[in-house]
């Protein structure tokens, strides 16, 4: 296999392991109408956290993953205190966490930026072992399983009745309200499933690079927008609530796939930031201007 199609394949497999981080902004950008920027915090502490266990514990990886889930969850949940109960606006509340969570990450890891796995067993060491395939071919495998099982269990989360209150909170809090549902504990729920999400994200992502980074979680927040608004664009036309759960990680493959391509065309590894920026105001431009363009033509057609 040539060399830009094994990049291609990377990409995909890494797109579809943070596709399930971007399922977890989708349901705070998306579903409660928030910019949740624990997100970044939340994504590395996921990594440092199954790192942490692997290595110095010599936990199983499987575990190690459960535990960066639950370690989510409470930072989520930090977040969702801090704007529930002191009423901080979200955003804020979200930074707060985020900038707590990198000295918290630091110490997790005992000071050390960075902690390798190179002779510690993963998920994807195991499965590579037993089946003979690459790295890469396991770790889109593996993401698919992951992120399939989400996106049935969020389809199906948010069809009950607790689902159901949770999507109206971000549709209409006052309505919801007057229906004697208690808006905090929705918001608090939903803050803390998301931050789960993004840190399970981190946790395979950790497993599949084999090291954990402190710095891993940095800019998630734009890739998350920047896959969401890709994969609405990409799929739009599809209304079902788990068109719109599948098309995040689709979004999040179409990101990473538009990033391989432009370093196999000699960009500067450096520039990836800028890049995603771009992306995220383009992803969010193109439509709105679309839209100005269809609406100036058929006034002029009206005109006529």
């Amino acid at each position: 296999m040539s060399g830009f199609l094994l990049s291609m394949q990377g990409a995909v497999s890494q797109g579809v392991l943070w596709g399930i981080m971007v399922l977890g902004v989708y349901i705070t950008y998306k579903i409660l109408n928030i910019a949740d920027l624990t997100v970044d915090g939340s994504f590395a502490l996921g990594g440092c956290v199954c790192a942490t266990l692997i290595v110095e514990g010599g936990w199983n990886p499987l575990a190690a993953l459960v535990i960066s889930l639950a370690a989510g969850l409470l930072a989520g949940a930090v977040t969702g205190f801090l704007h529930t109960v002191f009423e901080i606006p979200a955003i804020l509340a979200g930074i707060l966490t985020q900038i707590s969570l990198w000295s918290i990450n630091l110490r997790i890891m005992g000071g050390k930026s960075n902690v390798p796995l190179l002779k510690s067993d993963t998920i994807f060491s195991w499965l590579v072992d037993a089946t003979g395939l690459s790295q890469s071919m396991v770790s889109l495998i593996i993401g698919i399983v992951f992120a399939v099982a989400l996106i049935i269990f969020l389809y199906w989360f948010f069809g009950t009745e607790l689902g159901a209150a949770l999507r109206a909170t971000g549709d209409n809090e006052d309505m919801i309200r007057a229906l004697g549902v208690n808006i905090k504990k929705t918001k608090m729920l939903a803050l803390m499933i998301s931050n789960g999400l993004v840190a399970l994200s981190g946790g395979l992502v950790c497993e599949s690079q084999k090291y954990g980074d402190i710095n891993n979680g940095t800019g998630a927040i734009v890739i998350g927008l920047a896959a969401i608004v890709i994969g609405d664009v990409l799929l739009g036309r599809l209304r079902s609530f788990g068109s719109k759960l599948t098309s995040a990680v689709v979004g999040s493959v179409v990101y990473f796939l538009i990033r391989a391509i432009v370093l196999q065309m000699g960009m500067d590894a450096n520039d990836m930031k800028l890049l995603s920026a771009i992306i995220v105001a383009l992803a969010l431009c193109v439509p709105v201007a679309v839209d100005k363009w269809k609406l100036r033509r058929s006034y002029a057609e009206g005109g006529k």
